[in-house]
């Protein structure tokens, strides 16, 4: 089968991810689950000539991968008239293996993925640091890129995204949009922080916060009085301001605390969860930095922050359980799934029994 006519299968099959691996026939995943090509396992020689053939489709040198000291590679590429793709191509037990995630033309829509207007507002602000996270696969870079857009279209000014490997593709608005990739633009996140500083940004997209030096980068800019968008796998506010605050050494905590909590505007925490109707749907995590979560985060109290979002539900905050228990109130998710799903799960428990859910 032709690589192209395989992709556009997928596409029309509304697969989100695509598994090439030896031993197993060709896979991919739809709405959370798994599903399997009826045709035998791949052979080490099938997946390489699979790998090979993602490479010719992209117009990339496969020596980008074959040598590669990290022995994997991502890019994105795209087939006209068929979708956009990231690839991961990487090697396990000595073959060649891939992971393809499916990124429809276009941009998304935001009622589409169920993306509520709290998160939306996120577009709204001027400057500051507001954070995304969540685990791989969780709808991060969907979440980001309907954000994006809203400004790309609400104001005008100049957006500068930088990302590993580029995945939605923005059309100038009102604002002026310029996207680079790592490493094919630029060499590495933290030069491509410093360069967008000489650019004359407005927002800034830094597709993830992976070490020390990229974080001090990030927060010095959102000093600056840029707006800056990123994204760390962590989960909760709480948990993902201890792990900006960690990856310095001790002597600069106390100064990364003051400045975090003068520049962090809000945290976003989001996870993809079963629903009833064999879908998956985001639960969201929404903390506004007001006056308290920047007490807190100065004081070294991050273990309080989630009782300021519980009950900060007039400033659109919620924590991930109350969406939970959103989700299953309103029939979208059953109690189940939300307990498996929920953070602190004896209090959700006890909730659904004194509500009667």
């Amino acid at each position: 089968m032709y690589i192209e006519q395989f992709l556009k299968q997928m596409v029309d099959a509304n697969a989100s991810d695509i598994f090439i691996v030896a031993g197993l026939p060709l896979s991919f995943e739809v709405s959370g689950r798994q599903t399997r090509v009826d045709t035998p396992g791949l052979t080490p020689q099938e997946t390489e000539s699979y790998v090979r053939a993602i490479y010719e489709a992209a117009g990339r040198d496969v020596a980008n991968f074959t040598d590669c000291k990290n022995h994997d590679d991502d890019f994105s590429f795209a087939l006209p008239g068929i979708g956009r793709f990231r690839a991961n191509v990487f090697r396990q037990r000595g073959s060649f293996s891939a992971v393809i995630r499916v990124i429809p033309f276009g941009l998304p829509n935001p009622e589409a993925f169920h993306i509520p207007d709290a998160v939306m507002r996120c577009a709204e602000y001027q400057k500051g640091l507001v954070l995304v996270t969540g685990p791989a696969g969780a709808g991060k870079s969907t979440t980001l890129a309907c954000i994006i857009d809203k400004l790309n279209h609400a104001r005008s000014g100049h957006i500068i995204t930088m990302e590993d490997p580029i995945e939605y593709i923005h059309k100038h608005g009102r604002c002026i949009v310029t996207q680079r990739e790592v490493p094919t633009d630029v060499a590495t996140y933290s030069e491509a922080l410093r360069s967008a500083m000489r650019e004359k940004p407005d927002v800034i997209l830094l597709g993830e916060m992976r070490d020390y030096e990229t974080i001090e980068t990030a927060v010095t800019a959102a000093e600056m009085a840029q707006l800056l968008f990123s994204t760390l796998h962590t989960t909760g506010a709480a948990g993902t301001v201890d792990r900006i605050i960690d990856a310095f050494p001790p002597s600069q905590q106390r100064q990364i605390r003051i400045q975090l909590s003068m520049v962090l505007q809000a945290i976003v925490s989001q996870q993809l969860v079963p629903a009833i109707d064999g879908t998956e749907v985001p639960a969201f995590e929404i903390m506004v930095a007001n006056t308290a979560i920047r007490n807190l985060i100065r004081e070294e109290k991050t273990h309080q922050i989630d009782s300021v979002i519980a009950a900060g539900s007039a400033q659109g905050m919620r924590t991930m359980d109350q969406s939970l228990f959103d989700l299953c109130k309103d029939g979208v998710v059953d109690k189940e799934t939300a307990l498996q799903y929920a953070i602190h799960q004896e209090a959700l428990k006890t909730r659904f029994e004194v509500e009667g859910v």
